[in-house]
């Protein structure tokens, strides 16, 4: 019994994957990007909205929307700061601090870069705040219920 079929592949041996515009999009050569803090059992999310702030920032970065030496320009900034302690064991407090400031740090780009101004990200952001409070434990947060009737993000 066959599990799979093989499907032929439109692709030319020898070729390259991406297209042309994902080649010419510039990404961070290894030695500049560090390694994330982890904690001793390699932990470096304590909590999901952690992972997918570091994960867009790196999609917009790979989509051109910014060098990442200006993120870490801007992210050193936020980092400057803060009061919460960033030496020492990675813990889920020190976690917390660190993506908020790189929360910050994103918040700058988007405004900087005009893919959101300050007005539009507060909006979105207590929307959010209010959406995850009236969640239940377990259950998927449905923050646009909670934009304004008008002026809101995909709103008429």
């Amino acid at each position: 019994m066959t599990l799979w079929r093989r499907i032929p592949s439109p692709s030319t041996p020898g070729s390259p994957i991406l297209s042309p515009s994902e080649q010419s999009v510039p990404t961070p050569p290894a030695k500049a990007v560090p390694s994330l803090p982890v904690d001793a059992d390699r932990q470096a999310f304590f909590e999901p909205w952690q992972a997918k702030a570091f994960a867009l920032t790196v999609s917009l970065n790979q989509a051109g929307l910014f060098a990442w030496n200006e993120w870490t320009e801007v992210f050193a900034a936020a980092l400057a700061t803060t009061d919460a302690p960033m030496a020492g064991a990675w813990t889920e407090a020190s976690a917390r601090a660190y993506y908020l400031c790189w929360l910050e740090a994103l918040e700058r780009l988007i405004a900087r870069h005009g893919m959101a101004d300050a007005a539009t990200l507060k909006t979105v952001a207590e929307a959010w705040k209010r959406a995850a409070e009236a969640t239940p434990h377990g259950a998927p947060i449905r923050y646009e219920a909670h934009l304004p009737e008008s002026g809101g993000p995909g709103r008429p």
